[in-house]
This record gives structure tokens, C-alpha cells and sequence, in this order.
């Protein structure tokens, strides 16, 4: 069995408790990285084989299918959130259903669910990007295209490239293009900054240095073209 577990965005505290059973009753956890997992397992008080998963390696692909082909129950974390969303796991898990191996996914932490969330700006659908290509013409080609949907647009970004991401947002969605960007998301200085593009660039530029990991969620919601619709609309 390939068990997809979930593991704290900053704040250990939001780890789940089936989380915690699944990590102590595993066989192995494959994770992206053994230092970052251990210090996790250590916290826990749970010791378990660590292998690291590359997914750009298929050897280490190959090696972490043959463990589960071996009957080993496995957990597969990444170093923070859910595995498979903008994070290594997506070709084991294809590999693994291929392979007739079970695979179950655990709910728990996402930085886009949590920073949507606390975005305010929907209820209902949006357009998930994550980390967006290096080259800007590729980059503005995924961000016109997800615009024209009318929903707001979700990207990931590094504080080392923030910047030049909200001046692209900017020049491609125009300057006035709404965005609330957030970062350090539930650790101690977890900020949500509202402005336009091309103000949150100069926000952030101003800084002597911009830390924490960004999801920037660009506000392409049109209210007059769809509403949100709850259960009981259904």
C-alpha cells in the first residue's frame, strides 16, 4: 500500500492524527527530503527507514516501486504539504496504479486551499497554476490563457523571484489586476498583502529582504458570470 500523507506548511501543529498513524505504522516513508523528515519523525517521537524519492531519477522512482512490489507499506511525503501538488510524488503514484498497487490519499495541509481560503475572494471555482515557467513568455502565455476563464489564478512563487513575477502579472494582466499574495502561511509572521500587481511589487521591493514561500492569487473573478453555489443550491 502507497499511502499519500500530508505533513505541516509551518506550523507542526497542523499535522492530522491519522497522519500521525499512518507515519507510525508504516514499513518506510519516502520523502523528498531525509534531513527535513527526520527532524518531523524526531518531533513525533516516530522512527521509521527513510528513502529519498527523486522524482526526476527514475532509478530512485524505480527503487521506491520496488519496496511497495516488495508488499512494503509505504508513506510518501514531500517536505511540506500534500504530496503531487507542485511537489515530487505524481510519477510513483502513476507508476504504483500501474503496477496494480493500492494507493490511498490522506486529506490534511495545502498552502493553495489555505491561502485561497483566507483570500476572500471566492467560494467556488479558480485556476491552480503552481510554479510557473522560468521563461516570462511562457509564463504570460499560462497566465492570459487562465484569465480568460474568469476565475481567480493560484501560483507559487519563491521569495527570490516574487518580484519579477508581480512585475510579469503586471505587464501581462495589466497594472490595476488585483492580488493578494501570502506568505509564511501558518507560521508565526503568516501575512496576506492586498494590493495591485504592480503596488505588491513595489511593496516587496522596498523590503531589505522578502522571506517565506508566496502563493500569489491574481483576482480574475468576474461575480457577474458565476456565483458560488452551496449544497444546498444542488
Amino acid at each position: 500500500m502507497l499511502y499519500i500523507v500530508p505533513t505541516p506548511i509551518g506550523n507542526l501543529r497542523d499535522i492530522t492524527l491519522r497522519a500521525l498513524d499512518v507515519l507510525q505504522a508504516c514499513d518506510a516513508v519516502l520523502c523528498e527530503d531525509t534531513r527535513r523528515t527526520q527532524t518531523l519523525l524526531t518531533h513525533f517521537n516516530i522512527h521509521k527507514p527513510l528513502y529519498r524519492y527523486n522524482e526526476n531519477d527514475e532509478r530512485s522512482v524505480q527503487r521506491c516501486l520496488e519496496a511497495l512490489q516488495a508488499g512494503k507499506n509505504c508513506a510518501l511525503v514531500s517536505d511540506c504539504g500534500t504530496p503531487c501538488i507542485s511537489d515530487p510524488g505524481w510519477k510513483l503514484v502513476k507508476a504504483a496504479v500501474a503496477a496494480g498497487i493500492a494507493v490511498t490519499s490522506l486529506p490534511g495541509p495545502s498552502a493553495v486551499a489555505c491561502a485561497l481560503a483566507g483570500a476572500g475572494l471566492t467560494g467556488g471555482a479558480f485556476t491552480f497554476l503552481g510554479f510557473l515557467p522560468r521563461k516570462p513568455g511562457k509564463a504570460a502565455k499560462l497566465l492570459q490563457g487562465a484569465a480568460q476563464l474568469h476565475h481567480p489564478v493560484v501560483v507559487y512563487e519563491s521569495p527570490y523571484r516574487v518580484i519579477k513575477m508581480l512585475e510579469l502579472i503586471a505587464a501581462t494582466l495589466g497594472e490595476n489586476i488585483p492580488v493578494v499574495a501570502a506568505r509564511e502561511l501558518s507560521k508565526v509572521y503568516e501575512e496576506y498583502a492586498r494590493g495591485t500587481a504592480a503596488e505588491l511589487a513595489k511593496l516587496f521591493a522596498q523590503k531589505k529582504k522578502v522571506q517565506g514561500e508566496f502563493v500569489l492569487i491574481i483576482d480574475c473573478f468576474d461575480a457577474q458570470e458565476e456565483e458560488y453555489e452551496s449544497d444546498e443550491d444542488l
